[in-house]
């Protein structure tokens, strides 16, 4: 028996400084069926972010608009449009990006999950040229929790590509039944932690294939832009999940250990990043000679980081051509007749 998700579905917008784009956001929104209402937070922007919204609606009476005067981060953007709104199904939308034509059809068509998300096709080129997404083969998997934390884990030499990218819908009544909210210390990785806190507590998280979601790259993201605190505040949340008694199972922890792992290299290397910043590279020395079992991890990252640039430098044509997609997860297209 397939789901019905009919127009239950509640778009959650949390915007800052998004007055640019908020508008293709919220119009891609409210043109889906499924749509129940559409969300926006603007989170203490400094532009007419709210305006932009609002100048967007359709006159459906779908469209909430609520404004926080001071910034209060992703987490707590997202969590108070959850409190205001009442679609059973809650599904996440950047302000920066957009949804393609009929991006919940194929997610309506199947059954057991307390998560689903589909294919992410990339924009490397100028959003404002049409293009259409691949038509993929009909495919359907769950998502083990120690796949999605093995999927978040990237790799040097290749496109960032980790499954935290997902945008799934969630089921209102999956969250409430196990209390779960974004954590609003976080500024980076607030989706990664509530979607493993999800399956650390038995989510059923299936993925498709078929592509609905459209992800503009774009070099002041503010998701490029995260702070050393930030890594270290996402870091010490997946211990506190690790460590939690009873919650994961001997492999789902050592997973987990893997990305934590991960995610506190990348925090030790920008930590002394910052520190040659501020007092040159003596007192960069100085840090490893005092943090000794950093400095491998360190010296690693930033001998990694010249070869990534001296790749890049060497490269003479964008990855993807202008009108094309780059795809999240590995999918067959349909054949063309």
């Amino acid at each position: 028996m397939t789901e019905d998700i009919g127009k239950q579905v509640c778009v959650i917008i949390a915007a800052k400084d998004a007055a640019e784009t908020i508008g293709k956001a919220i119009r891609s929104a409210l043109a889906e069926a499924a749509v129940q209402e559409v969300v926006v937070v603007d989170d203490g922007s400094g532009d007419d972010t709210a305006g932009a919204a609002h100048r967007a609606d359709d006159g459906t009476g779908r469209l909430v608009v609520a404004r926080f005067d001071k910034n209060r981060g992703p987490s707590a953007a997202r969590n108070h449009a959850i409190d205001i709104s009442t679609a059973p199904l809650i599904g996440i939308l950047d302000a920066d990006d957009f949804f393609f034509p009929g991006r919940f059809g194929p997610m309506q068509a199947e059954a057991d999950w307390d998560l689903i998300a589909d294919n992410i096709g990339f924009i490397h080129h100028d959003p404002a040229q049409a293009v259409e997404p691949e038509r993929f083969e009909a495919r359907s998997r769950q998502l083990s929790l120690v796949d999605f934390v093995e999927g978040n884990i990237s790799r040097r030499g290749r496109p960032r590509g980790e499954i935290g990218f997902l945008k799934p819908i969630m089921r209102r009544s999956f969250l409430i039944a196990h209390d779960l909210r974004y954590d609003e210390s976080l500024r980076l990785g607030e989706d990664y932690d509530l979607y493993l806190r999800a399956l650390a507590r038995g989510a059923r998280y299936k993925v498709i294939d078929h592509c609905g979601y459209g992800a503009v790259v774009r070099a002041n993201s503010l998701s490029g832009r995260h702070r050393t605190e930030d890594l270290r505040r996402l870091y010490e949340a997946e211990r506190r999940i690790r460590l939690t008694p009873g919650l994961l199972t001997a492999e789902q922890a050592k997973a987990v250990a893997r990305h934590e792992r991960h995610i506190r290299a990348r925090h030790d290397l920008r930590h002394a990043l910052d520190i040659k910043a501020k007092g040159g590279a003596p007192a960069a020395v100085r840090h490893l000679l005092t943090h000794p079992l950093t400095a491998p991890g360190v010296l690693a990252g930033v001998l990694g980081d010249k070869l990534e640039a001296f790749a890049g430098a060497k490269q003479t044509q964008p990855p993807v051509p202008a009108g094309k997609l780059r795809y999240l997860l590995p999918a067959v297209p349909v054949a063309r007749q």
